[in-house]
């Protein structure tokens, strides 16, 4: 039986469908077998992000739809045999696709993997209620920022509604350096004030665009490469451990090193 986690956001562009892409690498990586279902149609990228956007012969909505079965629209991902992507469209039949139907779908799913990642629109309108509804488990992502944190508490507070029974907090685009000078809110903090269980801190990576580019997950040139290997032991259940984005910016290196970043 697979874990259905969805993976949501209350604010558009806080990086969700990259800590989808990167926490299915990370935990295929650990031998378990993992699809991402991109739920956010119309608005799709996670085949650009992952790579396999030329590869793509059916999506979800072709399933939904009878056009091909569930197998016949997964592509493998190009690095990672464990990992599979069910890709999204860029139109649809609003009254084919219900969350019923993409219930459905990632219900067919249970059989063949241990993971399901579903990659959830923005917002809170019906495209969420769409992914969500499918889903057992929940992780929220938000950035250090007011707004976001403001709106992943209007997703918290809408994921009580569903048949979600865990869920936990990403918080996405970390500067330790900032928060060394206490411009921006610690993470604990953060899930402290949303009164939400803290499974992963994403630091801000620049490397990240660099690889979205060019369709690919992160690598061990990445700052963010331990960071998404903590997130996936934790949702695992192996490890509690979270980045800590601070510690190249602590003693008298760490000082000068805040000091250069604050000039660039």
């Amino acid at each position: 039986m697979a874990r259905k986690i969805v993976i949501t956001s209350g604010k558009g562009g806080v990086g969700k469908t990259t800590i989808c892409a990167n926490l299915g690498f990370a935990l295929a990586k650990q031998n378990n077998r993992v699809v991402l279902v991109d739920v956010d149609i119309g608005l799709n990228n996670l085949d650009v992000v992952t790579g396999i956007e030329n590869k793509i012969v059916f999506d979800i909505v072709d399933v939904i739809e009878g056009k091909c079965r569930t197998k016949q629209a997964l592509v493998q991902d190009l690095d990672q045999p464990n990992l599979y992507i069910m890709p999204s469209a860029h139109s649809y039949n609003k009254a084919q696709v219900t969350a019923e139907n993409v219930k459905k779908v990632v219900d067919s799913l249970n059989d063949f993997f241990d993971f399901v990642l579903i990659d959830c629109p923005a917002g809170i309108d019906e495209p969420f209620k769409r992914a969500v509804f499918g889903a057992d488990e929940a992780i929220v992502v938000v950035t250090p920022h007011l707004s976001s944190m403001r709106d992943a508490d209007k997703v918290l507070l809408m994921l009580s509604d569903y048949n979600i029974k865990d869920y936990s907090l990403v918080v996405n685009r970390v500067r330790g350096d900032m928060i060394m000078d206490k411009e921006m809110m610690d993470s604990a903090k953060i899930a402290e004030i949303l009164d939400v269980r803290l499974s992963g801190i994403i630091p801000e990576d620049d490397n990240i665009t660099t690889l979205l580019g060019v369709g690919k997950t992160v690598n061990k040139n990445c700052e963010s490469f331990d960071a998404f290997f903590m997130l996936a032991k934790n949702i695992l259940g192996e490890t509690d451990k979270l980045f800590d984005c601070t510690e190249k910016y602590k003693g008298i290196v760490g000082f000068f090193k805040r000091a250069i970043r604050r000039k660039i």
